[in-house]
This record gives C-alpha cells, sequence and structure tokens, in this order.
C-alpha cells in the first residue's frame, strides 16, 4: 500500500511535540530551543515563523521550519544590477522587496527540513513544496524560496527543482574549520604555511600591545548583558551584508539557554570588556553564533584574532571536532583556516513572467558577485568555486 504524505501549518515551535522536534533536529542542528528563542525575541516586525509539520499517513514524521518577510533584492543582486534594482524600487517597492515564504531559518547557517529516519524524502519533499506553494496564495508570498540548501541534499533538491520548476541561485557559504583530536598545534599545523605565519604573528602582535583576560560566561547578569549588546551593536552597525536585526532580547533568551556560552575579552589593567563571541555547544561541533568587538580600540591589538584563538582553546577543551562559523565576514574566516561550504537557494515567483526574469538573473550570480571578500578569495583561488555552481544553470537543463 502505498504511503501519503500530508502537511499541515502551525504557528509556533510549543504546538509541536518535543519527540518530534528531537527526532528531526537532534545536535548538531539548531533544535526547539532555537526557534523558541527566536519566537520571544522581538522579531515580528521582520518575520512571521510558521513551522510545516509533515505527516505519513496522519502520523508526525518531519519538520519544516518556514518564515515570511519583505526580501531585499539588492542583498544577493550583482553590481552591475544594482541601479537598476534602485530605480525599480522608486517605481514598483513590491518587486525588490518581494514578500517571501522560505522554508528554512532566517539565522541557520543550513535550511534544515528535519524528517525522523525511515522517511522517503523525495515524497515529504514534494508534499511540502505543494503545500508550500498553497500557503504563499494564502499569506499573499510573491516569492517561494528554500533557504540555504547544502551540499548533502543536492541530490533530492535539484530532483525536486525540475519536478516543480524551481530555479537554483548560489547562496552566501557557510564557513567551517575541522579541529584535530591532537590539539591546537594540530590545527596550526594544519593551516596552510602563509596563513599559519600571519596567524601567528598577528597573535605575537596582539599580545605586544594588549594584555586580555578570557572569561567564559554563562547566564550573563543584567550589567554583563548590557556590555555583550554594545559590542554586539557595534559590529553589526559596521557589518554590510545584514539579514536580521536583534535588539537586547535576543540576548536575554539566548542566554538562558545550557548551550550558551560567551566567549569574553577583559583589558586585564581596566576589566572592560572588549570582545566577545556567542558560541552553542552541540557536543561534537561548536556553533560561533555571533561576536562583538568594541572598534574603538586601537586596529594594532587584532582583537577578532585573540578572540578566535580563545575560541579554539575552549572548543578543544570541550572535546569538539569542528567550529561552524557561518555566513559573511569572510576575510578573518579565510586566514583562520575556515572552509567554504556551499549553500544554494532554490526559487520560484508565482508570477511566470518575474520567474522567467528570476531564472535569468539567476545564472549571473556567484561567490564573486555576491560579497567582496569572496570575489577576492574566488580570483586568487579559482578553483575554490564549486563546479557545478547551480546559478549557472537552470534545474533540468
Amino acid at each position: 500500500m502505498a504511503e501519503e504524505y500530508s502537511v499541515r501549518f502551525v504557528g509556533s515551535e510549543s504546538l509541536i511535540d518535543q519527540v518530534l522536534w528531537d527526532a528531526c533536529f537532534a545536535p548538531p542542528l539548531e533544535g526547539r530551543w532555537w526557534y523558541s528563542t527566536l519566537e520571544q525575541s522581538g522579531l515580528q516586525d521582520q518575520f512571521s515563523f510558521l513551522y510545516g509539520v509533515i505527516c505519513r499517513d496522519g502520523i508526525a514524521v518531519g519538520i519544516a521550519p518556514a518564515f515570511v518577510m519583505n526580501f531585499p533584492v539588492s542583498l544577493v543582486a550583482p553590481a552591475g544590477l544594482l541601479r537598476a534594482v534602485e530605480l525599480l524600487g522608486r517605481i514598483v517597492p513590491s518587486l525588490v522587496f518581494p514578500r517571501t515564504l522560505f522554508v528554512g531559518s532566517p539565522c541557520a547557517d543550513e535550511g534544515t527540513v528535519g524528517l525522523a529516519q525511515g522517511v522517503d524524502r523525495r515524497k515529504a519533499l514534494s508534499a511540502l513544496h505543494l503545500a508550500i506553494e498553497a500557503q504563499a496564495r494564502v499569506l499573499k508570498a510573491v516569492l517561494v524560496v528554500w533557504k540555504d540548501s547544502p551540499a548533502s541534499c543536492a541530490a533530492d533538491m535539484a530532483w525536486l527543482a525540475q519536478r516543480a520548476g524551481l530555479f537554483a541561485v548560489a547562496s552566501y557559504p557557510g564557513t567551517i574549520v575541522e579541529l584535530p583530536a591532537r590539539g591546537k598545534e594540530a590545527y596550526l599545523s594544519a593551516l596552510k604555511g602563509s596563513r599559519r605565519h600571519n596567524l601567528r604573528k598577528k597573535l605575537t602582535r596582539s599580545e605586544e600591545n594588549v594584555d586580555v583576560r578570557v572569561e567564559i560566561v554563562q547566564q550573563p547578569d543584567g550589567p554583563t548583558l548590557d556590555a555583550l549588546f554594545g559590542l554586539f551593536w557595534q559590529t553589526y552597525t559596521k557589518a554590510t551584508t545584514r539579514f536580521e536585526k536583534f535588539d537586547r532580547r535576543f540576548f536575554e533568551n539566548v542566554a538562558l539557554q545550557p548551550m550558551a556560552h560567551f566567549i569574553v575579552l577583559r583589558e586585564r589593567s581596566s576589566g572592560e570588556m572588549i570582545a566577545f563571541m556567542l558560541c552553542f555547544d552541540m557536543g561534537a561541533r561548536i556553533i560561533n553564533k555571533f561576536l562583538g568587538i568594541d572598534y574603538r580600540r586601537p586596529r594594532d591589538w587584532l582583537l577578532y584574532f585573540r578572540l578566535w584563538d580563545a575560541a579554539v582553546e575552549w572548543a578543544l577543551s570541550r572535546g569538539a571536532d569542528a567550529i561552524q562559523s557561518g555566513q559573511t565576514g569572510y576575510a578573518p574566516k579565510i586566514e583562520t583556516g575556515h572552509r567554504l561550504v556551499p549553500l544554494t537557494n532554490y526559487c520560484a515567483f508565482r508570477n511566470p513572467l518575474l520567474h522567467a526574469i528570476g531564472r535569468a538573473c539567476a545564472r549571473h550570480i556567484d561567490w564573486s558577485t555576491l560579497d567582496d571578500d569572496l570575489a577576492r578569495f574566488v580570483k586568487a583561488y579559482p578553483d575554490a568555486l564549486p563546479r557545478a555552481t547551480p546559478a549557472r544553470r537552470a534545474p533540468g537543463s
């Protein structure tokens, strides 16, 4: 007897059984606790959250986090098209900020559809896409995006894209560093020679210019949260690529989670906080989620690299074998040995003309058009660009 798949939508993570969350979003994935934190952090003016519950013969077997937002097309448009996007926005703002239904999380590195063991993935994805299309009509979303799909899902997503007419667009890659079990010296030895030399040089230079004290903080008190958020806000305002905007409430909520650790640097002489990194201990993997740096301090303090050095030592002390550091801010991540992880967006406009235009534009988007740091990296290492960059071809062509 053929299995029948269906999907229903709920408006909160709390309406999904914990057992299903555990089955579908086991570590190192960010699970129910992460979506609960997002829901409680005052992001309603940016995102509307919903969750597709995937059922097989009436029994829940999967979870598809999703959200709706007015997406800024300029975030992914190649430089040559930015002027056209700006002019178009003055005439028809809805075309450059299309109401978009995303499958995935606004703040996680990879878009994950969590499925229990034994589920036919392609049947589940097919049922989910039909439900997502129907939901997009209800929500008046003009664009559907399967956000940041990893290479491990490429075959299934290419299959779905061909059946459903989705077009693929290269996304901002994720970043990860593998940590050898032999310790910090083994991590340094694994770096390319020039990067190892430069990192050691920067750490030595920083140590000559500032003496710091490292603290690992959980559940920080009010004044400490104020200082953490102040440093985060400095870093946020300097960023050129922004997808989500957090206020202090997010840090209050995430700090209550047992896996959340703040790696804090203090200037030893004054005791003042000068940098931090928020990390999630997910067992074998550490997720480097956000950081904050006091940019009023001298540049030759090289605080990012001191912070990274402290994070590596802490991660190794926890027995982790990798640190996942997310999208954007690529230059220092590449310097410290991060590997770029290809991610792909799969998209569909409900309007056929817009869909055709989107498909055509997608062919001109790749790592080098998304980010200046990535452009420099690709120029120096052209072989690093994924050979089968999905943005260069339409699915099924």
